[in-house]
């Protein structure tokens, strides 16, 4: 009989399979000897690797959780079942454990790293840093903070946190919007389609940040073709059960107009833009996907002053001099450009614009 003490350590074997890239067969051996109750926290954990390297995320929460459970004071195991969160795509709670493993242990480098990360995932740079710059230096410390500096000097909110921040919200969008904030983009941009293209029908629509399709129902009986691009995969779950688009894409719109050859009669921006600074490139790729004599229609928010400038409630503010000076330099003409009230914040009215605008032809 072999000497217990020359038999390989199962735990050892399993992390020798994870680095050598058999992590499924590392995830095999581990499940075994846990359900044979000889796995501790440590099988536990490296059972939750085994299975994020073998790509089965749901696996890895389900071990994670479980891990998290029968040690709910260590914060290597609240730290696990973030990462595995994270693997699965469930930002929010990945967060939330990574900031319980800070409160279990304040001074855990790797907790703090990973909320770090968990932020700046979610578009939330500040935040990130808050984080980051608290963490001891390190390459991989730097690299991150350089990013979060990055995304806080671009003139647009950061994609991340706009998909973050709408996955959130989609549940019950339609609810919040149009009971609570008194949503009226959509209608107020059908009425002043109304005015500026009246009689035109059988249109080839797209609806720019379509999110639940709010702005695709309001035009639908103008449509013969309807197409919705948002940043979240919530919201375009939620637009493709009202079966009112023929076409749905998850998609960055300024990415997507400059890859698309699709060709538009109207294109809707319904409390959208408020989401970008500098809507250059985006007004030159709307322009790039009408038909001659096409309409861009759209809301934004109001600025007093020049240019642009972001809000307290981060959603950016527009100038009529701005939107009407970057209307001509892509190409249209301006059509209708009134004011308007979209929504309301804290029971008090948001004043904007809303603007039509018409591709210029020749």
């Amino acid at each position: 009989m072999a000497d217990a003490r020359s038999r390989p350590d199962p735990l050892e074997a399993a992390e020798a399979l994870i680095a050598e890239g058999r992590s499924a067969e590392a995830a095999a051996l581990l499940k075994s000897r846990i359900e044979e109750g000889r796995g501790g926290l440590m099988a536990r954990l490296a059972l939750v690797r085994a299975l994020v390297e073998s790509g089965d995320a749901a696996g890895a929460v389900e071990a994670a959780r479980e891990a998290a459970h029968l040690n709910p004071a260590a914060s290597i195991a609240a730290i696990a079942l973030g990462e595995a969160l994270l693997a699965a795509h469930h930002l929010p709670p990945a967060i939330g454990e990574f900031q319980r493993a800070l409160r279990l242990d304040p001074e855990n480098e790797q907790a703090r790293f990973l909320l770090g990360c968990g932020w700046l995932e979610a578009g939330e740079a500040q935040k990130a840093l808050s984080e980051l710059e608290n963490c001891k230096p390190s390459a991989a410390a730097d690299a991150k903070m350089e990013e979060a500096r990055t995304m806080l000097a671009r003139p647009r909110s950061d994609p991340r946190y706009v998909r973050h921040l709408f996955d959130q919200f989609s549940a019950d969008y339609d609810e919040r919007m149009i009971q609570q904030l008194h949503y009226r983009a959509p209608q107020i941009l059908r009425e002043l389609a109304a005015l500026v293209m009246p009689g035109r029908e059988k249109l080839r629509i797209l609806d720019l940040g379509c999110g639940t399709g709010l702005a695709g129902e309001a035009f639908k009986p103008l449509a013969s073709y309807l197409e919705g691009i948002d940043l979240s995969p919530a919201m375009i779950a939620r637009a493709a059960a009202q079966n009112v688009y023929d076409a749905l894409c998850v998609a960055d719109i300024e990415s997507w107009l400059n890859e698309s050859k699709n060709e538009f009669d109207l294109v809707l921006a319904a409390d959208t833009l408020v989401y970008l600074g500098d809507l250059a490139s985006v007004f030159v790729g709307i322009a790039a996907r009408l038909a001659p004599d096409g309409f861009f229609l759209f809301t934004v928010e109001k600025h007093e002053g020049e240019n642009y400038e972001l809000g307290p409630k981060r959603r950016w503010r527009h100038s009529e001099s701005y939107l009407t000076s970057q209307a001509f330099k892509a190409g249209f003409s301006v059509a209708g450009l009134v004011e308007c009230v979209p929504r309301m914040e804290a029971q008090r009215a948001v004043d904007g614009f809303a603007v039509a605008l018409m591709r210029r032809s020749g």
